[in-house]
């Protein structure tokens, strides 16, 4: 019903900003709810920030708040995460994620039905 492509990944020193995109293809992409989950080696797949369908409502994991902005453009149907202040710690791949019939929130990583393929994010000192 949709599929998920995700872009924007790649490596940047400590201090500095990246934009990932995800842009999907299918059926009313307005009506989904979306996120970002992140996958560092070594560890499980965590969530990062969802948004509201309409865009609204947004959810932060407690370590990117103040430094991660996610936003979504649906007349082009496309999600963004903006990362700025990156620090060391937030390398790792990240995937955008989607669901039609959940809210947006503090999502587990078995919430989403629809996933990107992933874009590796390294952040080096």
């Amino acid at each position: 019903q949709v599929q998920l492509v995700d872009s924007g990944g790649g490596l940047v020193q400590a201090g500095g900003s990246l934009r990932l995109s995800c842009a999907a293809s299918g059926r009313t992409f307005s009506f989904y709810a979306m996120g970002w989950f992140r996958q560092a080696p070594g560890k499980e797949r965590e969530f990062v920030a969802s948004i509201s369908w309409s865009g609204e409502s947004t959810y932060y994991e407690d370590s990117v708040k103040g430094r991660f902005t996610i936003s979504r453009d649906n007349a082009k149907n496309t999600g963004y995460l903006q990362m700025n202040s990156l620090k060391p710690e937030d390398t790792a791949v990240y995937y955008c994620a989607a669901r039609s019939t959940v809210r947006a929130g503090i999502w587990s990583p078995t919430i989403p039905n629809y996933w990107g393929q992933g874009t590796q994010v390294i952040v080096s000192s």
